[in-house]
């Protein structure tokens, strides 16, 4: 396994482990932190505040750099423009999840840990991603 490989992966079992202790994997706290006139649970927004804080400074040093510490190329998002594939795709993920209570990242760590729940929203996933490539080529003009 190569450097790249290794910390691939490490940073995944960190992130990983950090959505599990944190209980982020858990669909109930998601839905406790959105449901604002419940029983609203404030935990998630110290988790991203957290995340926030460790990630805004090394993004503050990527963006000065061209490449990793590892020699890798940093390609970080050039795009700035709010437009309506920005709103339409923040919308749909904000409702689904609102519906699920999992982002990505945790349903596939849920998965992982056999959460039935977390199979349906993965596969559920992984077929809006189909149908998008799908729109996307019968929508692009032809070169």
């Amino acid at each position: 396994m190569n450097k790249l490989s290794l910390s691939a992966f490490a940073a995944g079992l960190v992130f990983s482990l950090g959505l599990l202790l944190s209980g982020m994997a858990n669909p109930e706290k998601v839905l406790g932190f959105l449901d604002l006139f419940g029983n609203w649970d404030p935990s998630l927004a110290l988790v991203m505040g957290g995340a926030i804080a460790v990630g805004l400074p090394l993004f503050t040093i990527a963006k000065k750099r061209t490449t990793s510490i590892l020699g890798a190329p940093i390609q970080l998002p050039s795009k700035r423009d709010i437009d309506r594939r920005l709103i339409l795709g923040s919308l749909a993920f904000g409702i689904g999840w609102g519906l699920a209570g999992f982002c990505p990242g945790p349903g596939i760590v849920a998965a992982g840990a056999l959460k039935s729940g977390a199979f349906v929203f993965v596969l559920s996933m992984i077929g809006g991603m189909w149908a998008f490539r799908w729109l996307e080529k019968r929508h692009r003009p032809a070169n």
